[in-house]
């Protein structure tokens, strides 16, 4: 059966919902970055920062492969919307926070309900567009990123320098009130319900496979020493998990995650290509805010203003990059361009200093959203050109997981590597005892100034170090992102979206 034909108009009004869905999503993890530093000197926890982020993001991962078969099974419009009401919840529970706990858990609800959102949203335009004419929308779709990147940081900003950082999180509630309206009364999908049960158990190993990579990555060599009990069993329970997942799938006829997928050198190259590009990005919006309000000295809101450079580049090269696919029908040198630039833009980031200048952070910034931008949407079209389309919202749920899985390991892990060099810097600097109150204590940007110089320009410096070793981590592992472009195969991108079977609605 073949997905119904449409106009250019009713591609258009079903994208508006979409794109509002998307921006929901998105424009949380851009809000909560330039929040960041007055929620954690509020509720105290340093130490547990990238957990705000983490919490988010691997929930986000876990949920995302069920999300994905849940459209395939009822319908994509239902679950979608269905997604939007938990991420609501979500938003409204972690504004009521008390403590960095309930901060924590309250994100990880959130993310569950962003699961559902964006890989709902990725696998609706694969049925809606076909890949060669994706491009003439692409550029829409594109701009999401751009927008929730700037007006996030300008509306988290904002909110948190003239009412609370709470605001941040309630501020998701009208703007997820609009989504469910438009939804509902714009996309009209067909009603196809497949009879099939989920893979709760490929699901549930996956997600304590997920878990425990997560908690590894974050715990060791900081919380926890690498060769520490606690460690080594994650380390075990990650392969353990691991193993059985795929033992299960390959034996399950509905599996959550389709391991024939990564029978094709582009699917899996360009996954593995997801997963980079997330770790990248969820490492700039989460650790940029913190250098320029503590060691560059801007407000929550200029901080915001600040990232517009990277979000300009990102927006500008998205636009071309898909009208250029749309026209010739080549991506395989934007992927290869975007993961050299990335990471080229990632190791300039790692130079920065106290002395660094907002103007050459920016130019930093415009590198690294040109990397990003030619990579973001390309890379999806790459994984749903490269499946039949019978496959798409498991394609569209791998690469969505993958790229959030990159997400969450990213900031754990770089956030490790900033935890412990600002705790060493200011160890170094102030001594054990004094260097371990201050990198413990409830420091806001606004405290900055009322710090005894000695102590201000010990914590400015550590912050400093730890941003930029993060980054220099990141550029080292965003190297394989340039093999993996290398690997992908340029092959016809499909004019039409012929299915060997009816796509869930």
């Amino acid at each position: 059966m073949d997905t119904p034909t449409r106009s250019r108009r009713e591609v258009y009004i079903a994208l508006s919902g979409l794109m509002i869905a998307m921006l929901l999503a998105m424009l949380d993890n851009t809000i909560v970055g330039t929040a960041m530093p007055t929620i954690v000197g509020e509720l105290g926890g340093l130490a547990h920062l990238s957990w705000v982020v983490t919490a988010y993001a691997l929930a986000t991962a876990v949920t995302t492969p069920v999300w994905a078969k849940l459209g395939d099974l009822h319908g994509r419009k239902g679950v979608f919307m269905a997604a939007i009401v938990v991420f609501l919840v979500g938003s409204a529970l972690t504004g009521t926070a008390g403590d960095m706990g309930q901060l924590i858990a309250f994100r990880a609800v959130q993310g569950v309900g962003a699961g559902g959102l964006m890989v709902n949203s990725m696998a609706i335009i694969g049925d809606l567009v076909p890949p060669r004419e994706r491009g003439r929308y692409q550029g829409l779709m594109a701009a999401v990123m751009p927008v929730a990147f700037i007006g996030g940081p300008l509306i988290g900003g904002g909110l948190t320098d003239t009412l609370s950082w709470r605001w941040a999180f309630y501020i998701n509630i009208p703007l997820g009130i609009v989504a469910l309206i438009v939804t509902w009364f714009t996309m009209k999908l067909p009603r196809v319900r497949r009879e099939a049960r989920i893979d709760w158990a490929g699901a549930g190993l996956l997600g304590v496979a997920v878990a425990a990579l997560t908690l590894l990555t974050s715990w060791g060599g900081s919380t926890y020493a690498w060769d520490s009990w606690q460690i080594i069993g994650l380390a075990a329970l990650t392969i353990v998990a691991g193993a059985s997942f795929v033992v299960v799938e390959r034996r399950q006829a509905e599996p959550i995650l389709s391991l024939a997928l990564f029978r094709d050198r582009s699917f899996s190259a360009a996954t593995a290509l997801s997963f980079l590009t997330g770790f990248a990005m969820f490492g700039a919006v989460t650790f940029l805010p913190q250098f320029q309000q503590i060691v560059q000295g801007a407000s929550a809101t200029s901080s915001g203003l600040l990232l517009l450079p990277m979000m300009a580049g990102m927006l500008t090269t998205s636009l071309i990059g898909g009208q250029i696919v749309t026209r010739t029908g080549r991506y395989r040198w934007q992927i290869v361009a975007g993961s050299v630039v990335m990471t080229f833009g990632l190791a300039l980031f790692s130079t920065m200093g106290p002395g660094t200048s907002h103007l050459t952070s920016s130019v930093f910034m415009v590198v690294l959203g040109i990397g990003m931008g030619l990579l973001m949407q390309t890379t999806m079209l790459v994984v749903q050109n490269s499946v039949p389309m019978s496959e798409l919202g498991a394609a569209s749920g791998a690469a969505t997981l993958f790229r959030t899985v990159g997400g969450s390991l990213g900031v754990s892990l770089l956030g490790a590597f900033y935890a412990r060099h600002l705790e060493g810097t200011l160890t170094e600097r102030l001594g054990a005892a004094a260097g371990s109150e201050v990198s413990g204590g409830e420091i806001t940007p606004a405290m900055l100034d009322g710090l005894p110089t000695p102590v201000r320009d010990a914590f400015t410096a550590a912050v400093s170090n730890g941003v930029t070793t993060a980054f220099l981590v990141a550029a080292g592992v965003a190297v394989i992102a340039i093999a993996a472009a290398l690997l992908i195969r340029e092959t016809p991108l499909r004019t039409s979206n012929r299915s060997e079977r009816a796509l869930a609605g």
